[in-house]
């Protein structure tokens, strides 16, 4: 059987991936959902102190600390950044390191940096307006569709009342410190891109063009898969994307997808 660390994406913590974390128990596995600092049941800890390092410490000490090894490490949307951080800390912990509708970030990049201006316009606006200038409240759905272009592709009534009841304002250090790498063997480790809420026919044709965010995927350690939804698939699909991470258990052969 795996083990499996969970890390969700902005404003949410590990209380997101509880059908998720459900299914893959229930096959066996070991699964650990993050929450970050200042974030679901931790919400009361936010601080204007609590930054991306913060962030990967959360998660280094989780793996740490509960002496886990060959680690399937899974990072959803903002939670790439967060990843990487990790795997370039503990790389002799983890057997493979995913993206889940995300990307690894160039070192020295901070997540706002990734950022088109109108999306840094809004969570500028949004953080002076509602988060006391020190936290970056969840948009509204039409912000984070029109804006942020995330797509709200299976998030019914439900769906979105648990989403937008449990998000909680996120620290902005988290969004704005630049992403520091110092260990190469990190580069190694198996990498797979997991594609939601764009095709992976549109990934493969950016890194053959050798878009600069997408073109280290043609390295070999790399391989790919679809869940075709929209970009929050744990809440969308969650038996489907339960079913394809206990798939990862399994070597994932290169290049696959």
């Amino acid at each position: 059987m795996a083990t499996y660390v969970l890390v969700p994406g902005a404003w949410l913590g590990g209380w997101a991936w509880q059908p998720v974390a459900r299914r893959l128990r229930a096959e066996g596995h070991d699964v650990y959902p993050i929450t970050p600092t200042g974030l679901g049941e931790r919400s009361h800890l936010a601080t204007p102190e609590v930054d991306l390092d913060t962030y990967i410490t959360d998660v280094v000490n989780t793996i740490e600390f509960e002496d886990l090894h060959e680690v399937i490490l899974i990072g959803h949307s903002y939670a790439g950044i967060v990843v990487t951080g990790v795997a370039d800390r503990v790389p002799e912990r983890i057997a493979l390191l995913a993206y889940l509708d995300a990307g690894p970030p160039p070192d020295g990049t901070a997540f706002l940096d990734m950022q088109p201006p109108e999306v840094r316009q809004l969570l500028e606006r949004l953080t002076a307006e509602a988060g006391d200038g020190w936290r970056i409240p969840l948009p509204s759905w039409e912000e984070l569709e029109g804006v942020m272009g995330a797509s709200l592709e299976g998030l019914g009534p439900a769906e979105r009342e648990l989403m937008a009841g449990r998000a909680a304002a996120q620290p902005v250090r988290t969004w704005t410190q630049p992403l520091a790498l110092t260990n190469p063997t990190s580069d190694e480790l198996p990498k797979l891109l997991i594609t939601c809420s764009f095709p992976l026919a549109q990934v493969r044709e950016l890194i053959a063009a050798g878009h600069p965010w997408f073109a280290m995927m043609a390295q070999p350690q790399w391989s790919f898969l679809e869940l075709p939804t929209g970009h929050w698939p744990m809440f969308s699909v969650p038996g489907p994307l339960a079913e394809l991470l206990a798939g990862l258990s399994a070597p994932v052969p290169a290049g696959r997808g």
